[in-house]
């Protein structure tokens, strides 16, 4: 796999994240991925809880942006971006970095989403006259 493969997959996981397209971003995983998300909890090593994970993500109404260069080496990839979640009046923002690596077909064999409370915060939605 590339580094174009690689960044490819990166850009791709974060428009089906943004337009909530649950089956391509599960079409990106090896069928034996483990998601880690946030690093620490418990690991998701079984398609139907990574289904889960995101479509209850999505059912929030999450988006993503990416917030700086990807890093590409070896089989593995790892990008900042944030995830931000509508709260009512109120915003939720994470600043994230995952980490995947790539099995020999280029399905993310593995995700690790680096974050914390540290990395979150919540403000008012600006209202708009």
């Amino acid at each position: 796999m590339t580094a174009d493969d690689q960044l490819q997959v990166v850009q791709d996981y974060i428009r089906f994240i943004s337009s909530h397209d649950l089956d391509a971003v599960l079409a990106l995983y090896a069928k034996d991925a483990v998601l880690e998300d946030p690093v620490g909890s418990d690991p998701l090593k079984d398609p139907e809880a990574i289904r889960k994970f995101y479509a209850t993500a999505f059912a929030m109404g999450i988006s993503a942006k990416s917030t700086g260069e990807t890093r590409c080496a070896g089989n593995s990839v790892a990008f900042p971006f944030c995830i931000c979640v509508k709260l009512g009046d109120n915003q939720m923002s994470i600043d994230v970095i995952d980490v995947f690596d790539f099995d020999e077909s280029g399905k993310i064999q593995s995700m690790k989403a680096y974050w914390g409370p540290e990395n979150s915060k919540t403000e008012p939605i600006p209202k708009t006259s």
